[in-house]
């Protein structure tokens, strides 16, 4: 066979592919050798693989590749995620662009069934891109976060944990999102440094000489001014607090503040959570909008009062400024506090402001019902299991410390979600508010005759989507719908965790801890974190400014060989890298010469001739001895995860010491015969 000038991945990759599958290589199924199990983080049905995806699925499959190699039975489970409110909330942009239909013009079924067309788009593209990338994943075993048995799965497990008083409902102050309108995790807000302002504002004091009026003759009122960063909250206040210390407001024990625009009298309390160096030492209590304040709130059992409705607007218990949004009522509020006299004085002022994961929507503290996770309990054994080194981290001197933070200092996890792309809370009310739980209706009745005939209605809300994802290790092979199948015996617990070190607590500790309580096994032995992957400006990558590779068209380009090349060559564990395309074209030519490699020992095979010396002894002995140091070199490396200096020592042993040492030490003169031995070694 005639080799072409030079390498075309074009007409190799998807050709052995395709004979991969066709052949089932990457199938796995229990037998007697040790199993090696690697399950892909479901990458979400909201678009399509980026280049943190293909450093991720690069990774695994290295590592899955080099254990076959090794004789163990690998096993690498694919699959996506519904990815609940993220794709959500693409499905409602979607419709609304392409179809001119809004959300609230369908019925939940009617939403679901264009949710899942979106699924099966999308997952097809994701898995198309797998499959270009080379990856060897088992393609009998996909999973999906909301195929029939996960659903089943995931709903079990809420009312065994229910059931065990690990979930429950309550009012609490929660993060909300006003453009998803649902809430959010404490995990799923993520929070940066905001140019603000702190506006400082007099509340008139009552007493008997004003008898709360405004107007009285300017030597009779008294003000005390407090500090905010959120005048269009005012409305909300339902108290003025004070340091119990702070003699600057000693005399006003017992009086009563009004609220500026709304007139409403409200207490002076006093309490030791105030600081009196912030501001000028007064601070304005609304109870609905603020955790700090709610925490007062209860403490001092006062009034809450909810100013906002559910996508940011002001609601009619303001009183004023109702149906505008939250940013302009703010400028309007600002406005009319001056016009009354009542604006003291504006300051620059930083704050820190949380911001929706999801939507970048600026988060609201709200109180609201909501189902909620007791963590605590389930933190022991998930913080113990790495502690104690049953699970590694990689790079452990770097994340350790972060997981343990998390886990020591974890809070009640809020789980329940106002959307409908997602597994609806298996909760049901009869019309007095009772709640009763169950997995499936027809089990209600069954459990609870008693209510056959009555009217009752299920909760409309869904899970938060890691509540399916922490189930991931074991589900996938059955082990909450089917906990005594050959798969989960055999492949759980998985070998290692392939994943970024963004979801550490959204994802890692909660596999852990779901692992130990329905397994009471570490879900795997390993966990090894990937740094992102950022532009040569060190940029992170993104759609809006324009640096994020099509993986797709990076592979038409250089071939999938050159583009995992490109992206593992500068990927030390744990670390950011600086991904540019030259990478790939160093992986392009990296192909080039191992190509060009065999060209130039194919051409050998005509001269073969039985007379020829054998006289390059020293040569091949020195590569030999070259390529077992490197072997023994590359076991160390890929037992500690550095998969990137393994894969430079490579390209130096095959780059340097055979193209440039051993071929040019070997190849036969002018027109001269080849040993047959030195061809054969050679080869």
């Amino acid at each position: 066979m005639e080799l072409s000038k030079n390498y075309d991945p074009a007409t190799v990759e998807d050709r052995w592919y395709k004979h991969w599958k066709d052949k089932n290589y990457f199938h796995s199924e229990p037998d007697g050798r040790p199993a090696y199990s690697v399950v892909i983080p479901p990458p979400n049905v909201t678009g399509v693989l980026h280049m943190g995806h293909t450093l991720n699925e690069t990774v695994q499959d290295i590592l899955v590749r080099k254990a076959r190699m090794s004789g163990f039975n690998a096993c690498w489970v694919p699959g996506s995620d519904h990815a609940s409110i993220a794709t959500e909330a693409k499905v409602v942009q979607m419709l609304e662009k392409e179809k001119g239909i809004k959300k609230t013009d369908l019925s939940r079924e009617e939403f679901l069934r264009y949710a899942f067309e979106w699924k099966e788009k999308y997952g097809n593209i994701i898995y198309h891109q797998i499959e270009k990338l080379g990856c060897s994943v088992d393609w009998n075993r996909v999973s999906f976060t909301m195929d029939p048995d996960y659903y089943k799965a995931v709903i079990k497990v809420f009312v065994d944990l229910y059931k065990k008083d690990k979930i429950y409902r309550g009012a609490r102050m929660i993060n909300w999102d006003p453009a998803a309108k649902t809430a959010l995790s404490d995990e799923e807000v993520e929070y940066r440094d905001i140019q603000g302002k702190l506006y400082y504002v007099k509340y008139l004091v009552v007493d008997d000489a004003t008898n709360g009026n405004p107007h009285a003759p300017i030597n009779a009122p008294k003000f005390i001014t407090i500090a905010t960063q959120r005048p269009e909250t005012i409305m909300g206040d339902t108290a003025v607090c004070v340091n119990p210390d702070d003699e600057r407001y000693a005399a006003l024990a017992g009086k009563q503040v009004i609220v500026p625009l709304v007139n409403r009298t409200v207490p002076v309390i006093f309490d030791e959570y105030v600081d009196p160096a912030f501001g000028t030492g007064a601070l304005k209590i609304t109870p609905a909008h603020d955790i700090n304040d709610y925490n007062i709130g209860l403490k001092h059992n006062l009034e809450v009062i909810d100013t906002l409705n559910e996508d940011g607007t002001i609601s009619p218990a303001a009183e004023v400024y109702v149906g505008l949004d939250r940013f302009e009522a703010r400028k309007q509020t600002v406005e009319q506090l001056r016009a009354d006299g009542l604006l003291v004085k504006e300051e620059e002022y930083t704050t820190r402001l949380g911001f929706s994961q999801r939507s970048g929507a600026v988060v609201e503290p709200r109180i609201s019902t909501q189902w909620f996770v007791k963590m605590k309990e389930l933190a022991g054994p998930a913080l113990a299991e790495v502690v104690e080194g049953r699970i590694n981290i990689h790079p452990g001197d770097k994340f350790l410390a972060t997981y343990k933070y998390w886990l020591e200092n974890v809070k009640d996890w809020c789980i329940s979600r106002q959307l409908w792309w997602g597994q609806q809370i298996p909760a049901w009310y009869d019309e007095e508010g009772t709640c009763y739980v169950a997995e499936t209706f027809d089990q209600l009745l069954a459990e609870k005759p008693e209510l056959k005939g009555k009217s009752l209605t299920q909760d409309l809300d869904v899970m938060d989507t890691w509540f399916s994802s922490w189930l991931w290790p074991i589900e996938v092979f059955k082990g909450i719908t089917n906990p005594g199948n050959a798969d989960i015996k055999y492949y759980y617990p998985t070998s290692v965790l392939v994943t970024g070190q963004d979801i550490i607590f959204f994802w890692v500790a909660r596999m852990i801890m779901a692992g130990m309580e329905y397994k009471n096994e570490k879900p795997f032995s390993d966990v090894y974190f990937t740094g992102m992957v950022r532009d040569k400006q060190g940029r992170k990558m993104s759609k809006s400014l324009g640096n994020s590779p099509d993986l797709l068209e990076l592979i038409e380009r250089f071939g999938a060989d050159a583009v995992r090349f490109g992206i593992m060559i500068s990927s030390p564990a744990g670390n950011d890298l600086l991904f540019d395309d030259s990478s790939c074209e160093q992986g392009r030519n990296f192909n080039n010469k191992i190509w060009n490699a065999l060209k130039l020992v194919k051409n050998w095979e005509a001269r073969i001739g039985d007379e020829a010396p054998f006289t390059e002894h020293f040569a091949i002995d020195w590569f030999r001895s070259r390529l077992n140091e490197v072997k023994a070199e590359l076991e160390l490396l890929y037992k500690d995860f550095r998969l990137s200096e393994a894969l430079k020592t490579l390209y130096s042993l095959i780059w340097d010491d055979f193209c440039s040492w051993y071929l040019e030490w070997t190849k036969p003169g002018f027109e001269q015969p080849v040993n047959k031995g030195i061809y054969d070694k050679t080869v």
